[in-house]
């Protein structure tokens, strides 16, 4: 059986989570705390970061965007629009407008917004010593950084079917990995930003979201809409 080994809150993960139930892709989940080091991951992993998957033949792909290219390329698009063109979709163009979405939120994203939050509210909670803690202008500079970045969703979300262009991709599921953690810390005011809301609702209301609807946080319950798909 393949392994994906993730953390719940990994925005990267959750990523690939949703690509591979797009995929229609059965996998076990093997939990492991990120601020960890493990040796098991370290073995997988020299970089000690996630997810990781490990292929039924043993082999081991690490990353998010090496893991969606690897599924990508397995010709394993399965259902609804994720089996018109993949996770990848479209001209060499319109694939290459993907890439540079799924950079955006792998690393730009993930280095102005979520990093430090998650440091702050997850990370600072689940394993004291290790996260940030809370601080008054972090935080303001972190949520300058997110309504600069929902203002980019929302003009992506006005004029294009999806976040890329006109079919579901890889660059869809690399925003909501990031998004869906912050929904359930409550940080979007997802009023503010209508077309990105309307573009995650979308999203969220898939089948290949639910896993990450039921995931929780010890200590940290979700924001009141987390689990709505109409909200």
């Amino acid at each position: 059986m393949t392994v994906l080994v993730h953390y719940p809150f990994c925005p990267r993960s959750r990523a690939v989570r949703i690509a591979l139930a797009e995929l229609g892709q059965d996998v076990d989940l093997e939990d492991e705390l990120p601020w960890a080091w493990s040796e098991s991951l370290l073995a997988v992993n020299p970089a000690g970061e996630l997810p990781v998957l490990v292929t039924s033949q043993g082999g081991v792909v690490a990353g998010a965007y090496a893991i969606s290219e690897y599924l990508d390329e397995q010709g394993l698009a399965q259902t609804s629009d994720a089996g018109h063109g993949g996770l990848f979709p479209g001209t060499p163009a319109e694939r290459a407008e993907v890439r540079r979405l799924v950079d955006w939120f792998v690393n730009k994203f993930d280095r102005e917004v979520s990093r430090e939050l998650i440091d702050m509210k997850i990370i600072s909670l689940q394993a004291p010593g290790k996260g940030a803690p809370p601080d008054a202008e972090t935080l303001r500079a972190v949520r300058h950084n997110l309504r600069y970045h929902l203002r980019y969703i929302d003009h992506l979300a006005l004029n294009r079917d999806w976040l890329a262009g006109p079919r579901l991709s890889f660059a869809d599921m690399a925003a909501a990995g990031h998004l869906s953690v912050l929904d359930y810390l409550g940080d979007i005011d997802w009023e503010q930003h209508p077309s990105a809301k309307s573009w995650y609702m979308r999203l969220k209301s898939r089948p290949a979201f639910r896993s990450l609807l039921s995931d929780r946080l010890t200590g940290l319950p979700p924001h009141r809409t987390y689990v709505d798909l109409d909200f």
